[in-house]
C-alpha cells in the first residue's frame, strides 16, 4: 500500500528534498486536523499547484489530495494504539504546533524563502502554514470548550442593500412615512443562511403574523429589526418584548407608568420648579414654565395614563394588590407579562412580539386578543397560537425557503390562499411541462431534416426563452409517535383523595381536592396563573406530598412528565445524543439517534449543543428523552410552548393514538380543542369540571369581561 509520502515522491518528481521535508511536516503535523480532503487541499493544494506549475490542473490536485487523504487515513488506523492516541489528543496537537514552528526542518525550508530562484511561490508557503495553524488554534479551542463546559454561540448576522435615494431621503430627515419597506436583504446564523434576497413590507396600523417551520429564523428577523441591523427608518420607534422586567423595589403600577419618558419628564420638572418657589428660590420664569408644563400634561392626558396602566395590568392578571408589590417580588413568567405591559402601555410605532401567549393563561390571551385588535400602529407577532392570529393578525408573513410571502387576512384566509397559490403553481409547472415536451418531441423528429431545419431552430429558441417553473416544493410532514406503554390494567390508575395543600398555612393552595383519571383520560387544565395548575400536576406525580388527604397510584403507573420549564432539565452543553446517552446508558448511538429523529432532531441537530437549538427543537429533544422509557402515562405542562402549528397538530394526533392515560395543562385553545375529552378549571383552592368544555369556559370568562368592564 502507498503512503502518502509514495503519492508526493510519485506525483511530484520535481520536489527536492527540503520542500518534500516541508510538505510531509504539515501533512504529518496536521493529521487530526484534516477532516475531509477538502481541508487536506486547502492546506497544501496551492502550494502544490505552484509546483506542478502547468503539469497538472486544479482537478488533478485535488484528486491527488483526495488519495493523500485516504492514503492517511488508512495509515491512522494501522498505527498503534498508543501512537493513535497521542495523535488525536488535543494537548499533544498544540505541542506539535508549537515544536512545528522551530524545527530545523522547517527552518531549513524557511531558507527556500530567501532564495529568489526558488520555483515555489514563498507566498504561497506563508499562506499553507497559516492556514495549518488556524486550523490547529480553532481545534484547541473546540476542545478546551468541551473540557471547561463552555459553549460559544453563533450570532446571527443582517445584510441589506440600500438604493442612494433611500440612503440621501432617510439623512434628510424628509422621511416622515410609518411604513416600513425593507428589500434584498440577508440574514444568516453563524454560517446557516436564514433569508437571502428577502422583502418585508410593513404597512402602518396592519397586524402582521410571522409564521413557519421551527428553527427557520423568525424570532432572530425579531432581533435583526429590534436591533435595526435591518433598515428600519430612525424616526420610527420600536419595542421588542423580549426579557422579562429586572427586578427591583419599583411598584409593578409604577413601573409601568416609567415607560411614558415624556411624561416622567415634564412630572419631575413640574416637582422641581414647585420646591424651587417653596423655597423662594425662583426668578419669575417659573410660573411661566409650569403652564406650558401643565398644558403638555393636558394634551398627553397624562392624569388618565394611571388608568390606563392599571387597565393593561388588570388585563395581564395583575390583580389591584399586584399592581402596588415590587417588581423583585415576581416570579420571572409575571416579570415577563409585566414586559408585555410596559410595552402596550408605551404604543411603539412598531410592536415586536415573540410569542406573547406564551406567558398568558387562557383568560388573558382572549383580553389581549380584543385589546390588540384596537392597537393604532404596527404589530409583528410571532405565534403558533392560531386562534390568537385569527383574532388578531390583518396580514400574514410567511418565512420559508429563505424568503418571506405576505398574504391578506388572518391565518385561516392564509391557509386557503397559500392552498390556492400552490395549486396554480402546480398546475402552471405541469402544463409548461407538457408544452416543452410537446416542443421536444417535435425537435427530436426532426431534428436531422434539412427542410425543418429552421423551424427546429425556431423551437429550441421558442425553449430557451420558457421561464423556468419548479414544481410545489411540499413540506414534509411532521410526525410524532408516542410509544404505547406493555401493560394494561384496572382502575383506579391515579387519584387525589381530600388533599390539602399549602406552601404557609395562611395561604392554602387546595382544600378538599378529589379527582382522578384512568388510562382513558385526555384530561385538560386551564385556569388563571397562580391558581395552582402545576401544584396539582406535581401532587398527582407524587412530587409533593400532600398535608392532608391521600395520592394513590398503580403499582405499575409510569409517567412521563414534560415540565412548563423544560428547558431546565435539559444539560445544554452537549448534544442531543449525549444528553440521552448521558440519561439512558447501555444503547448504541444509532438508538438514540433514531429516538430523537422520530421528533424532528435529525442529521447535524442531533450532535449540535442543545444550547444552540431553537426553543421548539429544545421541546422536541425533551419529548424524545420523556418517551425514552414508554411511560403508559402522560403529564403534560403547557407541551405547545415554542412549537410551531405543524408540530402542535402532530403532537395533538400523538396524544390522541397513544394508548395510555394524559393529563394537560394548556392555554391553547386549538389544542384542547384537539385532545381532549374533559376540562377541569383550577379556581379557589379546587377543581371544578366543566360540561360543556371549551366553548362553556370562554363564555363564563367573556362573561366576567363584561362585568369588570374589560369588553
Amino acid at each position: 500500500m502507498a503512503t502518502f509520502v509514495d503519492i508526493l515522491r510519485n506525483e511530484f518528481p520535481q520536489l527536492d528534498a527540503e520542500l518534500l521535508q516541508y510538505v510531509t511536516d504539515i501533512l504529518d503535523s496536521g493529521r487530526a486536523d484534516f477532516e475531509s480532503e477538502t481541508d487536506l487541499f486547502e492546506a497544501v493544494g496551492e502550494l502544490l499547484q505552484d509546483v506542478s506549475r502547468d503539469t497538472k490542473d486544479d482537478d488533478d490536485i485535488r484528486d491527488i489530495c483526495q488519495r493523500i487523504y485516504r492514503a492517511m487515513h488508512l495509515e491512522n488506523h494501522q498505527l498503534p494504539a498508543q501512537d493513535q492516541v497521542l495523535l488525536q489528543a488535543p494537548i499533544q496537537l498544540s505541542k506539535i504546533s508549537d515544536s512545528y514552528e522551530v524545527d530545523e526542518k522547517i527552518q531549513n525550508v524557511m531558507l527556500l524563502k530567501k532564495d529568489q530562484s526558488s520555483t515555489v511561490d514563498v507566498k504561497r508557503l506563508e499562506k499553507a502554514e497559516a492556514k495549518l495553524k488556524s486550523k490547529q488554534e480553532k481545534r484547541s479551542e473546540r476542545d478546551l470548550q468541551k473540557s471547561t463546559g463552555n459553549v460559544v454561540m453563533e450570532e446571527a448576522s443582517a445584510s441589506q442593500a440600500a438604493s442612494k435615494k433611500e440612503n440621501r431621503i432617510e439623512s434628510s430627515g424628509k422621511n416622515k412615512s410609518y411604513d416600513i419597506r425593507i428589500e434584498n436583504f440577508d440574514v444568516s446564523f453563524g454560517e446557516r443562511v436564514l433569508l437571502t434576497g428577502a422583502e418585508l413590507h410593513l404597512a402602518t396600523g396592519r397586524r402582521y403574523g410571522l409564521v413557519g417551520r421551527n428553527g427557520l429564523g423568525k424570532t432572530t428577523l425579531l432581533k435583526m429589526l429590534a436591533g435595526r441591523s435591518l433598515r428600519v427608518p430612525s424616526h420610527i420607534s420600536i419595542l421588542h418584548v423580549e426579557q422579562e422586567v429586572a427586578g427591583d423595589e419599583t411598584p409593578a403600577l409604577q413601573s409601568v407608568l416609567e415607560c411614558d419618558t415624556l411624561r416622567e419628564r415634564l412630572l419631575q420638572e413640574e416637582k422641581e420648579l414647585n420646591t424651587k418657589i417653596s423655597a423662594g428660590r425662583g426668578d419669575g420664569s417659573e410660573s411661566l414654565r409650569l403652564s406650558e408644563i401643565y398644558s403638555k400634561l393636558e394634551e398627553i392626558e397624562a392624569d388618565k395614563a394611571p388608568a390606563r396602566a392599571s387597565v393593561i395590568l388588570a388585563g395581564l392578571g395583575f390583580k389591584h394588590s399586584m399592581q402596588q408589590q415590587m417588581t423583585k417580588e415576581f416570579s420571572g413568567g409575571w416579570r415577563m407579562r409585566l414586559a408585555l405591559a410596559r410595552a402596550l402601555f408605551a404604543r411603539p410605532d412598531l410592536l415586536l412580539l415573540d410569542e406573547p401567549t406564551n406567558m398568558l393563561d387562557v383568560r388573558a390571551i382572549l383580553w389581549l386578543e380584543c385589546y390588540l385588535q384596537t392597537w393604532p400602529s404596527t404589530i409583528l407577532v410571532v405565534s403558533h397560537d392560531r386562534n390568537f392570529l385569527n383574532a388578531v393578525a390583518t396580514d400574514i408573513v410567511h418565512l420559508h425557503s429563505q424568503r418571506l410571502e405576505a398574504y391578506r387576512g388572518n391565518f385561516e384566509s392564509f391557509l386557503k390562499t397559500k392552498e390556492e397559490r400552490l395549486k396554480n403553481q402546480q398546475r402552471e409547472y405541469e402544463a409548461q411541462q407538457q408544452y416543452r415536451e410537446h416542443i421536444q418531441v417535435f425537435i427530436d423528429r426532426f431534428r436531422y431534416n434539412a427542410n425543418r431545419a429552421s423551424q427546429v431552430q425556431s423551437k429550441l429558441k421558442l425553449l430557451e426563452k420558457l421561464p423556468e417553473l419548479k414544481p410545489v416544493e411540499k413540506d414534509t410532514e411532521v410526525i410524532l409517535r408516542f410509544p404505547d406503554g406493555f401493560e394494561k390494567f384496572s382502575p383506579p390508575i391515579l387519584q387525589l383523595d381530600e388533599i390539602g395543600f399549602w406552601y404557609s398555612s395562611d395561604q392554602p393552595v387546595f382544600k378538599n381536592l378529589s379527582v382522578s383519571a384512568d388510562l382513558d383520560s385526555r384530561i385538560c387544565v386551564v385556569g388563571e396563573n397562580g391558581a395552582g395548575k402545576s401544584t396539582m400536576l406535581k401532587l398527582l406525580m407524587g412530587e409533593l406530598s400532600p398535608v392532608q388527604g391521600i395520592r394513590n397510584a398503580h403499582r405499575n403507573l409510569k409517567i412521563g412528565y414534560f415540565s412548563q420549564h423544560h428547558v431546565d432539565q435539559l444539560d445544554l452543553n452537549i448534544s442531543a445524543v449525549e444528553l440521552l446517552a448521558k440519561r439512558f446508558s447501555g444503547k448504541t448511538e444509532e438508538e438514540y439517534r433514531h429516538q430523537l429523529g422520530s421528533y424532528g432532531i435529525s442529521g447535524e441537530l442531533a450532535v449540535r449543543p442543545v444550547a444552540s437549538l431553537s426553543g421548539g427543537q429544545k421541546s422536541r429533544v425533551a419529548f424524545a428523552q420523556m418517551t425514552m422509557p414508554c411511560p403508559n402515562f402522560y403529564i403534560l405542562d403547557e407541551p405547545t410552548n415554542h412549537l410551531d402549528m405543524e408540530t402542535i397538530e402532530a403532537l395533538g394526533r400523538a396524544l390522541n393514538k397513544f394508548k395510555g392515560g394524559v393529563i394537560l395543562v394548556s392555554h391553547d385553545e386549538r389544542f384542547i380543542r384537539l385532545v381532549c375529552q374533559e376540562l377541569w378549571v383550577c379556581e379557589n383552592g379546587g377543581v371544578t369540571r366543566i360540561e360543556g368544555g371549551f366553548d362553556e369556559y370562554r363564555n363564563i370568562l367573556q362573561e366576567q369581561f363584561r362585568r369588570e368592564g374589560f369588553l
